[in-house]
Parts: C-alpha cells; sequence; structure tokens
C-alpha cells in the first residue's frame, strides 16, 4: 500500500513539474513573438511592450519560484519569510536607480570640471 502512495506521489510531482515546463514555455513563446511583432511593425509602443514583459517576467517567476524553489507547497509564514526580504531588495535597487539618475540630471547642467559652490552659513555659529 505504501509504495502505491510514493508511486502516485511521485507522478503528481512529475505531472506538476510538466505543468510548469508548458507554461513557461508558452509564456516564453508570448514574449518571444512580441517582440517579433514589435520589430517589424513597431507595435505594440515601447513603454507598453517593456510593462508587458515585466509582468510576464513576474509571472514565470512566480511558477520557477513555487515549482523549482518548492515554495508552492509550503506554509504561508516561509514564503513570507522569502518575499519579503526580496521585495525590500527591489525596492532598495529601484531607490538608487532613481536616485542616480536624479544625480545625473542635477550634474548635466554643469560643464565639466565646474566646482561645486560652497555656501556661507547665513549666521556664525554659537560659541559656548
Amino acid at each position: 500500500m505504501a509504495h502505491t502512495s510514493n508511486a502516485n506521489d511521485r507522478q503528481a510531482a512529475i505531472k506538476s513539474i510538466w505543468k510548469t515546463f508548458w507554461i513557461l514555455l508558452i509564456v516564453t513563446m508570448v514574449e518571444v513573438g512580441l517582440a517579433f511583432l514589435h520589430l517589424y511593425t513597431g507595435f505594440p509602443g515601447k513603454l507598453l511592450l517593456n510593462s508587458i514583459f515585466i509582468g510576464l517576467t513576474i509571472v514565470k517567476a512566480f511558477f520557477i519560484v513555487a515549482e523549482f524553489m518548492h515554495l508552492g507547497h509550503e506554509v504561508r509564514n516561509l514564503i513570507m519569510t522569502v518575499l519579503f526580504p526580496l521585495l525590500l531588495f527591489v525596492w532598495f535597487i529601484i531607490a538608487f536607480l532613481a536616485d542616480g539618475d536624479s544625480w545625473k540630471n542635477m550634474r548635466k547642467d554643469l560643464s565639466p570640471g565646474t566646482p561645486v559652490k560652497k555656501e556661507a552659513p547665513a549666521h556664525a555659529p554659537a560659541h559656548h
């Protein structure tokens, strides 16, 4: 009896892996098809296309994490323990890219080698 249960579990695992494979293949084919469509026709627009790519990449990441990192069968607390730091890391990267872009835009108005002005304080510091 235990042998049958083990064989059924193995078959279910194999079926789940194949399901994930086909989903990932279809999503990848959609991405490649959209890329060629944009390349030859210019449709969809670049911003929309990039948004679609980001969304499809998140879908693929979800299936990869759920199946191959075995988080699809874990308890919610373990999943949150992995996902929360990941989301913070992504936010960290986005924040630093935005900050760097802001600095680049502020510095582009200055000619190369321009020293940064040091402004004198409005009031002299208090002496104790």
